[in-house]
């Protein structure tokens, strides 16, 4: 069953993490942005309330979320309600598809990413975001996991595991870009978005469709 409940009763707070964390926000959309083909159609995957999609120009999303696509449309989004394990789009649609911390909350990972890969045009990206488990941001997550409002029912997962889940899916030539390095509560300015992962809690990791 899809996580929504969470996203459904929290609308306002959900909006307010971004304003509260506004550093952090634009930190990651800024690392996104570094793996973001130049152009092409995309569709972003959860896209939540558009806070991604529509900043980085992305026209097409899908969420479980009827709420949360609410949102997402008054900021030119066209959102599809559904979950990624089942994508309503026709094969090889899109250039490119989006994923920010979507992938801790899917109920099939493998299933959603070979869907993704069908929904593909050959050489396509898929562009994921996340909070790496590994991290410092991530242990601190699943330390207070039962008391969060959004990520009591998530499940959180390493680089390597999401490399290695891309892989059995059928993508390769990957990229990875990494930011936020402190704690939340510590970062009073935009982070750098440096190549590779192992120091930034937040990791983006671009692969292509092979």
């Amino acid at each position: 069953m899809p996580k929504v409940e969470p996203f459904e009763q929290h609308r306002d707070e959900y909006e307010r993490w971004f304003e509260d964390n506004r550093y952090v926000y634009q930190s990651e959309i800024n690392a996104v942005k570094k793996l973001i083909p130049d152009e092409g159609v995309g569709v972003e995957i959860g896209v939540g309330s558009g806070r991604f999609a529509a900043p980085l120009g992305i026209k097409y999303g899908l969420d479980p979320s009827p709420k949360m696509a609410e949102i997402a449309r008054q900021r030119g989004i066209e959102v599809k309600i559904g979950v990624g394990e089942e994508l309503p789009y026709e094969d090889e649609s899109f250039d490119f598809a989006l994923m920010v911390t979507t992938i801790c909350f899917l109920d099939d990972v493998r299933k959603t990413l070979k869907e993704i890969w069908r929904i593909l045009k050959q050489n396509g990206k898929v562009i994921i975001g996340f909070v790496d488990r590994d991290s410092k941001i991530g242990k601190e997550y699943l330390k207070k996991k039962d008391r969060s409002l959004f990520y009591g029912p998530a499940t959180f997962f390493s680089v390597d595991e999401v490399t290695n889940f891309l892989k059995d899916a059928g993508f390769g030539n990957f990229k990875y870009v990494q930011t936020v390095f402190g704690m939340l509560d510590e970062i009073k300015s935009v982070e750098p978005a440096k190549e590779g992962y192992g120091d930034g809690s937040f990791v983006v990791i671009s692969a292509e469709k092979l």
